[in-house]
């Protein structure tokens, strides 16, 4: 990842070791805003389609609440610890909201409202995709008045085929899982209120329902309370029995004692070593304990009919359920809002990972902090025929002129040890940007006054000679004629003079030797006393990178090289490459000019 941002922007060591060097600023930013604004309008637009999907085909759903309280019933012994306290109030109301979401009230509430059978209650909450897009169709359709045309009737989606028919006890769980998805049971803050809320598509049918589940459970407390009143009454009604008969026992022994015995208090031993039997005052004591043992358990048999025929549940309504007004999904509004912020989101990001991931050359930093060398200029497409050879003889005053004669200033300003006369254009590939450069920069030379002389010197893959400039004078037939000055002709409607590729191959010109002999046969001082042009300006059209670079040696022996790149469609990597090669053959390069560059001129730094 650091090697793609070092394609991009400088690094912050960079940035930190060389005074002159620039920070990403607002002019980057907005550039970068500029040339992917249209990424990120795509997906901001398909998030807003995608959100208008989901708001069209959602049905609306309702919520109701119902409220209530738990009556905490806590031993006095435990209220002096105010932990203790809190815990054992946490941990009963935990079991009262366990208890409101219980299958047992479930089943208590769909027996009460017969909701097994209801089939709006039993529809699916979550429609398939094939119920979304059927019914955005149909709103669609409905919106247009295209709803009953015949010819849409082929492209209608089938209906959807029968539910399988489900026995009683899968309508039961179907049932119970619509239920337990819809229903939400929370404490209210830390206070002893729980709120019941249940969603629905249909807002009476919520409240029925927030409203049964609340009733249910306090039913259930009362039902459960009487139950154990029940058991508890049964057991204390056997446990007097018991206690009567053993009380009646009890008080029999005593009367007979009192009947045969006088009241003597002392034990006697009889003389086998056992004891005599218990005195009066003992019978009489174990009558009174079975007695008052009976008269307890009276009382608190007494106490659980009086529950059994009069229970008070702990927890009772305090907010009974009302149908709501408003749905509570889906909001329109609030997913529109998200929409727009994932959809920026996103469209960045993803504009972010191309900007990550363009390897080309798309600005001036970028060519002086990957190449080291300085960018001539930047020059605006000139249309789908990226060869025009004379648009700055078409449109002297267009965008495209005005920036060739800025880069022909900057080359004419180029620090170098000589006058900038032998120039050479070469690029990393063959797109046409070079040739076409070459041709415009001859014919604005030649505008000049400057008499100019072109050599198409790519013999590989040559753009300029083999049907533009020279077909209609006829050059391309003329055998080659020694010396190869007698091959200039003039350019088929040029102001400039051009120097055929078959003339440079023929003759090995490509051989810095052989073309450093041959400017200086033209740079020759009695051409002009011959009869022979005298040029001051030669632009030669160099092989590309992909020729071969042992081709570019002949750079070595020209004043100056210019490295035409295309803007957005030139590697770094391979740009690089070139330079190097140039470097390593000694060629003076001038700089980089950036072709056909679609983003508005930036300012020079």
């Amino acid at each position: 990842m650091n090697r793609m941002f070092t394609n991009q922007w400088p690094s912050m060591t960079d940035q930190q070791a060389s005074a002159g060097q620039e920070f990403i600023g607002l002019s980057d930013i907005t550039e970068f805003l500029r040339r992917y604004a249209g990424t990120i309008i795509a997906c901001l637009a398909m998030a807003l389609l995608l959100a208008g999907f989901y708001n069209s085909s959602t049905d609306p759903t309702f919520i109701a609440s119902a409220q209530i309280l738990i009556e905490p019933k806590l031993p006095q012994h435990l209220q002096e610890g105010g932990e203790v306290d809190l815990s054992l109030d946490t941990a009963q109301v935990e079991s009262q909201i366990a208890v409101m979401q219980s299958e047992k009230i479930a089943a208590m509430v769909l027996d009460q409202l017969k909701l097994v059978d209801d089939a709006q209650f039993n529809r699916s909450q979550s429609p398939t995709l094939r119920d979304r897009l059927t019914k955005t169709g149909a709103v669609l359709l409905d919106a247009l008045g295209l709803r009953k045309s015949a010819w849409l009737q082929h492209f209608a989606l089938s209906e959807p085929a029968a539910p399988p028919m489900l026995t009683d006890f899968q309508k039961f769980r179907r049932s119970m899982l619509v239920f337990r998805n819809g229903l939400d049971v929370r404490r209210v803050g830390v206070s002893y209120a729980i709120d019941i809320s249940f969603t629905s598509p249909d807002p009476e049918g919520a409240a029925r329902i927030a409203n049964a589940t609340a009733d249910a459970f306090v039913r259930e407390q009362i039902e459960t309370k009487t139950d154990a009143a029940k058991e508890g009454g049964a057991w204390l009604e056997m446990r007097l029995q018991q206690l009567r008969a053993q009380m009646n026992e009890a008080m029999a022994k005593a009367q007979q004692f009192r009947s045969r015995h006088d009241y003597s208090v002392g034990i006697e031993a009889k003389a086998d070593g056992t004891s005599a039997e218990p005195t009066l005052e003992e019978l009489e004591v174990t009558a009174e304990t079975y007695q008052k043992m009976y008269e307890s358990f009276l009382q608190a048999y007494t106490n659980s009919v009086s529950q059994q025929s009069y229970p008070v549940a702990d927890a009772r309504v305090i907010t009974a359920a009302t149908a709501p007004l408003n749905p509570s999904a889906p909001r329109p509004k609030l997913m529109l809002a998200f929409a727009v912020v994932a959809g920026l989101i996103f469209g960045i990001g993803l504009a972010f990972v191309r900007h990550a991931f363009d390897w080309t050359i798309r600005s001036p930093r970028q060519i002086r902090d990957n190449l080291g060398v300085e960018c001539l200029g930047e020059l605006p497409p000139i249309g789908r025929r990226s060869g025009l050879v004379d648009q700055v003889a078409r449109s002297p005053q267009s965008r495209y002129s005005h920036s060739l004669r800025k880069v022909r200033t900057e080359i004419s300003l180029a620090e170098t040890s000589r006058p900038i006369r032998f120039l050479g254009l070469t690029a990393v590939s063959n797109d046409g940007s070079k040739s076409s450069v070459a041709s415009n920069l001859a014919t604005l030379y030649s505008m000049s006054g400057l008499k100019t002389l072109v050599i198409d010197a790519d013999i590989r893959r040559p753009t300029m000679t083999p049907s533009r400039l020279l077909s209609q004078s006829g050059a391309l037939d003329l055998p080659c004629q020694d010396p190869v000055r007698l091959n200039i002709v003039r350019a088929a409607g040029r102001p400039f003079d051009i120097l055929s590729s078959s003339t440079v191959d023929a003759r090995h010109l490509l051989a810095p030797s052989k073309m450093e002999a041959f400017l200086s046969e033209l740079a020759a001082s009695d051409l002009a006393a011959n009869g022979l042009p005298a040029y001051d300006i030669v632009i030669l059209d160099l092989p590309t990178l992909a020729s071969g670079a042992d081709e570019l040696i002949v750079g070595s022996v020209l004043d100056g090289v210019v490295i035409v790149a295309e803007w957005g469609k030139t590697q770094v990597q391979t740009l690089q490459e070139l330079v190097k090669t140039l470097q390593a053959c000694r060629t003076p390069i001038l700089g980089v000019l950036l072709a056909r560059v679609r983003a508005p001129k930036r300012r020079k730094a």
